[in-house]
């Protein structure tokens, strides 16, 4: 054999075979391992099958297997066997090693170490054959736990890797439904998330064992990576995708049972195999470790299933946001919305999250200001982002200008979502104050219905002294009956009225400001003005007052 006389030396053992009945199984084993040389596949089988007779009593094979193992041996003829199954192996003839290693099974009996071994062996040569069922069959078999679990990832990865995934999902894994499941979720946490695709194989492997609220947690899961690995708009889409499927999930099962679990922000895990940390003293150091979680329920995942969605539409509208869009809060999208201009969108997000819209109205007005000021370049920017916020109220025509459409939008803005404190007109306000913008008149005339103090106390904060004393004036005459209806009184100062007021405090302020220039004469003028028009009001204060006793006493 060692000069590769095969042929020659068949016809040595078929001459031996009529008359020499001496080591017999030995030479059926040469004959066997000729046929392998020759290509003859299943003729070597049936000779090693019959040399296997011999293992024990003819010195040949004796020698054989103990080459392989020094020790005594327990089962020499499974010794025997597993010598021809790496002949057969190192040939390439799986299925031959399938037919053998079956046989080897039956002898082996007891022995969990060989029987282990064997059922190896046939779940290898099975998956790599195609044979998924027989290869789930055998690796059930194998009595060797941790060896059963490397066949089971093996499994996993090789079905993964062939997309082959309805075979992997519909086995039944019975005894290793969760090690399966704990094979899954590493594979997945592990690889890249726009190459494979293991938290939709879990998903599908929980779907189809009806664990909606399991399956939903992936989805969740993957949801939450694609935003922080995922910067980009394919990202999104698939970031957005997670989450429907998630509340889809979740409206499946009864509504005390829709919630899912998650790590809590900033929670600390002990990870598994670290090493023990020492002090500057060099004692061991425990560990603390946080395991806080989060409650996720359905209204939680509708509102982050809102805030993926909103991610994707400023991405489809500003593409260069991907980038920091991914894994952005609420506040953080508002401000990214309103810088280009999706004001509807904004308000939506705002609303659902409950949060303030104070920065979107500042936002508006700024954009405002910049209209009103800049060139024909950005009024024709403008319409882009005008044309993305729904104005029911107002039509645009050609004659119309992106200035005056803004306004407009900010006019319909704040009618549309009324704050009790007024603090969206004051904001305005105060954004315009303090870029020199001129106040409109129907922005005036709306605050000062609702918060005449408030507008006074803007118009001392950027020393406009003038306007402060016309407001004063213009809200005293109204006290009195002039005009009452342009600052929300429902009746003016009488005996019979309900009691009205003044801010005081700032009307003090205002006088001690126009006291502090003497060397002003509109200042002076108008410190004077304002001084008359408080006498006349308590003179009417002090008649109302005697009215009203008058009343009283009848």
């Amino acid at each position: 054999m060692g000069h590769c006389q095969y042929v020659q030396l068949q016809e040595y053992v078929r001459l031996l075979q009529p008359w020499c009945e001496v080591n017999v199984g030995s030479r059926r084993f040469v004959l066997g391992q000729c046929y392998l040389a020759t290509g003859e596949g299943y003729k070597a089988l049936e000779c090693f099958r019959d040399g296997a007779a011999a293992v024990g009593r003819e010195e040949f094979l004796d020698r054989l297997i103990r080459v392989e193992d020094e020790d005594a041996v327990s089962n020499p003829r499974v010794h025997y066997y597993n010598k021809v199954l790496r002949l057969l192996e190192d040939m390439g003839l799986p299925e031959l090693v399938l037919q053998l290693t079956a046989i080897a099974v039956t002898e082996a009996r007891d022995d969990g170490k060989i029987l282990a071994m064997l059922w190896t062996k046939i779940f290898k040569h099975h998956l790599d054959l195609g044979h998924n069922h027989q290869a789930y069959e055998s690796l059930t078999q194998n009595p060797d736990t941790s060896r059963q679990l490397d066949c089971l990832r093996q499994l996993v990865v090789v079905l993964c890797e062939r997309y082959q995934l309805q075979d992997l999902v519909e086995f039944p894994y019975i005894n290793l439904h969760d090690k399966v499941v704990g094979i899954i979720e590493s594979r997945a946490r592990a690889v890249d998330l726009m190459t494979h695709n293991y938290y939709e194989l879990l998903y599908a492997f929980h779907i189809q064992r009806h664990n909606f609220r399991k399956a939903g947690t992936v989805m969740f899961e993957y949801g939450m990576r694609l935003g922080r690995e995922v910067r980009s708009l394919q990202g999104l889409q698939k970031q957005v995708h997670c989450y429907l499927v998630g509340i889809n999930c979740l409206r499946q099962i009864r509504p005390e049972y829709a919630w899912i679990v998650r790590p809590a922000s900033g929670a600390m895990y002990e990870r598994p195999g670290a090493s023990p940390k020492r002090s500057h003293d060099g004692e061991y150091t425990a560990i603390q470790v946080c395991r806080q979680i989060d409650i996720v329920e359905l209204k939680d995942l509708e509102k982050e299933y809102m805030l993926a969605r909103t991610r994707l539409e400023l991405v489809k509208h500003d593409p260069s946001s991907a980038a920091v869009a991914g894994n952005a809060s609420a506040e953080e999208i508002v401000s990214l919305l309103v810088q280009v201009g999706l004001f509807d969108t904004a308000i939506s997000l705002c609303q659902t999250f409950k949060l303030s819209l104070t920065p979107i109205f500042e936002a508006l007005a700024f954009k405002c200001i910049k209209l009103q000021f800049n060139g024909e370049a950005t009024q024709a920017a403008a319409w882009d982002w005008l044309k993305t916020n729904q104005m029911p109220s107002v039509v645009a025509t050609k004659e119309s200008s992106a200035t005056n459409e803004a306004w407009r939008l900010l006019s319909a803005y704040l009618d549309r979502y009324q704050s009790h404190s007024s603090q969206y007109h004051h904001c305005i306000i105060n954004k315009l104050l303090s870029h020199g913008v001129p106040l409109p008149n129907w922005l005036v005339n709306n605050y000062k219905k609702m918060d005449m103090a408030g507008l006074l106390r803007l118009y001392l904060y950027y020393d406009l002294l003038e306007e402060a004393v016309d407001l004063v004036v213009e809200y005293i005459d109204a006290l009195m009956g002039k005009g009452h209806q342009y600052f929300g009184i429902e009746r003016p100062l009488s005996a019979t009225a309900p009691l009205v007021w003044l801010p005081y405090t700032a009307i003090d302020q205002l006088l001690l400001a126009l006291g502090e220039n003497e060397s002003n004469i509109n200042n002076v003028q108008l410190r004077e003005n304002l001084e008359m028009k408080l006498d006349d009001y308590h003179i009417r204060v002090e008649q109302a007052t005697r009215d009203m006793n008058n009343y009283r006493r009848q």
